[in-house]
């Protein structure tokens, strides 16, 4: 009875699987065979020669349709049984069974049954869909839906509608001005805008508050941190000494151009190329400083053609990641096992840059730091330019006038001149020289010479470059990445649109952010990506309508805690039924502290910030050894954006939350939770700063109780008042802390004594700000407060 029992439930079990494992109705191919064929089957018939096996090619149709010496196809349309691919992944002999067991690869009962039903359907084949330039479709049409807002809404509505779930409620008003507050700013909203916002009862008060952060300079740097993690942009040369280097203004640059709401297309131009411009602008000239943010070495002894060649893969891997959502780099020893990217490819893309001025420090190694890496010039930002002419424009006039009554005017404007011009500041840019020459290199080798001479040229499969009778240039390069017409400007449009998506709502519409190729995800509502990558190149590329048309979505303002049902049905949030919460990046965790103290210092662009970090951090640093001296002014409080990056000692802190040493393009930092993270919220000198600067803040309001005290300083640091529970832990600690620091005075001096900032509360004793300091650390660490919701 037992074994008949255990064999009924083996049977009932495998049927399970059987029901479970079987297909959908209809296969796309892009969607449900092509990830699995690149992931268990390219890197033996895939894209690369070298490494294919039995000439089988599975990226491509003819060659898996063909017939194989007379023993039949690969894949024999409308007949699974008689296909190589299914006899093969079916086998049951392990001489015969694909993938093979040495490989590490298998396949599931679900993706064979995938496999055999899309066979069986015809196996209809269509282009990778990043290939394929995005197709507008008609916005879906919901009958009766007074929910959606605008497109956005009504494609993920008629997701939802097919997939049969619903959405969650909205978030409250607070919770929504803190979200978009951090989403747009990268700070926390302040006090007086949570009221404004919330007693706002105008229909447009949403719109309102978006426009009028989207209008603040906040936004630029919010923007321009995103940006210098996908261009690896760092003060620091990162190998060998990892000596400083002259690159700040392009920094500035890239924030100006985002509260300017440059286009799209202008702003990749002149990252690019913008010294190849006809009558190029200074601006031009700094932006064309992204050519030169990449890791170089000033060791004395390196070899000029190994590192030219390390520096053309550098660049290879961050052009093919920032702009194309593609592993280009891959090809530098092989064809690309899993795209159609082929060596070829990469050393003509490489010859576009050939002409570029960037072996000066080769040979002329100099242990100093900052270092030199000509060409450079010096520059003032932007708003230090415009300061200028005003200042000379108005010296003109009074000293036109010949008024003795103006000369203290006029000395005083020429002090403020001279202070303005004393600002100026050295930064790396692009300069064109005769191209060098580009050969391919054999398996990589730098060393190997026999390989033929290349010239600039876009990757094969994707055409050519709409030029005739020269030498492409850079120029033409970056007009060709964004051109929608004669280019693969739609392509790079929904690469960026996807970005954009993921800093609204945590996760891409296409979950790997830099890899669009086969071991990429393919988008999970790939209509909607194309309609608003249509969207930007018809909207003149300009990222601050996109982001506004996202923020005024309703499904933006969905909360984020799912329902048990929607968590159940979709755990990892790919329908968008509700927001994200995550854990904000380390800028705006430090960022948030300041601005909640009060230390926090607005002013835009300008002189890199040093904060405080570990005595001795930097003892290992050589060629030259050196000291870190943090600023000993209010530059220590400047936003995040600004804080020095040292790519070999990145600043603890930003380490601690997953801040990336900028050595390659990063398009998503990881989200880690450890005790380290916590500690420095408790122990950075910056964050006990705060903290006592929070506590004096605090203190400094006359005739209110403890209680009041613990609901002002949450409101600072979270938006909202403490509820009940919370407000009882905190006065409890307060309590204990008095306690603790009545009973020992010099630690009491010792804790509020921490730091530059000068905010002594009157008529309060070191004990008793000693305890709210201890508060006010204590809120920092609060999940709420790093949390973005």
């Amino acid at each position: 009875m037992i074994r008949i029992l255990s064999v009924l439930l083996v049977w009932s079990t495998s049927w399970v699987l059987v029901v479970r494992a079987a297909p959908p109705t209809a296969i796309d191919f892009r969607r449900d065979i092509r990830p699995i064929l690149a992931d268990k089957c390219f890197a033996c018939h895939g894209p690369d020669a070298e490494s294919r096996e039995a000439d089988l090619r599975l990226d491509d149709e003819s060659s898996a349709r063909s017939d194989r010496d007379g023993a039949g196809a690969a894949v024999v349309p409308g007949k699974p049984a008689a296909s190589l691919l299914m006899q093969r992944v079916e086998s049951r002999d392990p001489d015969e069974i694909m993938p093979p067991p040495d490989s590490g690869k298998t396949l599931t009962p679900g993706e064979i049954a995938r496999l055999r039903a899309w066979i069986a359907q015809g196996a209809p084949w269509s282009r990778h869909w990043a290939y394929v330039p995005p197709r507008e479709t008609p916005v879906p049409q919901t009958s009766g839906d007074d929910w959606s807002e605008n497109t956005i809404d009504r494609y993920l509505w008629a997701r939802w509608a097919r997939e049969k779930v619903r959405p969650v409620p909205d978030a409250d008003k607070v919770t929504l001005v803190r979200r978009i507050s951090f989403d747009l700013t990268g700070l926390p909203p302040s006090p007086e805008l949570v009221d404004a916002f919330v007693n706002d009862r105008r229909p447009d008060a949403w719109a309102r508050l978006v426009d009028r952060l989207l209008a603040s300079d906040a936004y630029g740097e919010r923007m321009a941190s995103y940006w210098l993690d996908l261009v690896r942009y760092a003060d620091t040369v990162g190998y060998h000494g990892d000596q400083e280097h002259a690159i700040a203004p392009y920094r500035d640059w890239v924030i100006d151009a985002f509260n300017a709401d440059m286009p799209f297309d202008a702003f990749t131009r002149d990252q690019l190329a913008g010294d190849l411009v006809p009558g190029a602008t200074l601006d031009q000239f700094i932006a064309s400083g992204y050519n030169r943010v990449l890791q170089t070495s000033h060791e004395g002894g390196v070899q000029k053609k190994e590192y030219l060649a390390i520096y053309a893969a550098d660049r290879m891997r961050n052009l093919s990641a920032v702009w194309m959502g593609a592993t280009l780099g891959c090809a530098q020893c092989h064809d690309h096992k899993y795209d159609p990217y082929t060596m070829e490819d990469f050393y003509s893309m490489v010859a576009f840059f050939a002409d570029l001025d960037e072996a000066r420090h080769l040979g002329h190694g100099v242990d100093r730091t900052p270092t030199v890496r000509e060409p450079e010039i010096v520059v003032l930002s932007r708003r230090d330019r415009q300061r200028a002419v005003t200042l000379r424009r108005e010296l003109y006039r009074l000293l036109a006038r010949h008024d003795a009554n103006d000369k203290s005017r006029i000395d005083a404007l020429q002090r403020e001149l001279e202070q303005v011009e004393s600002r100026a500041r050295r930064t790396m840019i692009s300069v064109s020289i005769p191209p060098r020459t580009i050969r391919y290199l054999p398996r990589g080798n730098w060393l190997d010479d026999s390989g033929p001479v290349m010239q600039p040229a876009i990757p094969r499969f994707l055409g050519t470059v709409p030029i005739s009778g020269r030498r492409p240039t850079r120029l033409d390069l970056a007009q060709w990445l964004v051109d929608p017409h004669d280019g693969v400007g739609l392509l790079t449009a929904r690469v960026m649109v996807n970005r954009l998506w993921y800093l609204m709502f945590g996760e891409g519409l296409a979950r790997d952010l830099a890899d669009f190729g086969g071991q990429g995800q393919a988008p999970d509502h790939p209509e909607l990506l194309d309609h608003l990558a249509i969207q930007f190149v018809r909207g003149g590329w300009k990222v601050k309508p996109i982001l506004r048309q996202l923020a005024l979505s309703h499904v933006y303002r969905l909360q984020s805690r799912p329902t048990p049902e929607l968590l159940e049905r979709d755990p990892d949030n790919r329908l968008f039924a509700r927001q994200t919460s995550y854990r904000l990046p380390a800028e705006m965790i430090r960022d948030q502290v300041l601005f909640a103290s009060g230390l926090l210092v607005r002013e835009v662009g300008g002189p890199t910030s040093h904060p405080y970090q570990p005595a001795g951090y930097y003892r290992h640093l050589n060629f030259p050894k050196r000291k870190y001296h943090p600023d000993q002014n209010e530059n220590q409080w400047r936003r995040g954006v600004y804080v020095h990056w040292q790519r070999q000692f990145l600043h603890p802190m930003l380490k601690a939350f997953d801040a990336p040493s900028r050595e390659e393009c990063t398009a998503r930092r990881p989200r880690s939770n450890t005790p380290l993270a916590a500690l420095v919220l408790l122990n950075d000198p910056s964050m006990v700063e705060a903290a006592r600067v929070l506590a004096a803040r605090v203190l400094a309001t006359p005739s209110i109780d403890d209680r009041r005290r613990i609901d002002a300083a949450f409101r600072l640091v979270v938006s909202r008042p403490a509820d009940e529970r919370e407000a009882a832990v905190l006065l409890k600690l307060l309590k204990a802390s008095r306690r603790e620091f009545a009973d020992d005075p010099v630690a009491a001096n010792k804790l509020i004594s921490v730091g530059l900032a000068r905010a002594t509360p009157a008529d309060v004793t070191p004990a008793e700000w000693a305890a709210w300091t201890e508060v006010a650390r204590a809120l920092f660490n609060l999940g709420a407060a790093v949390t973005r919701y």
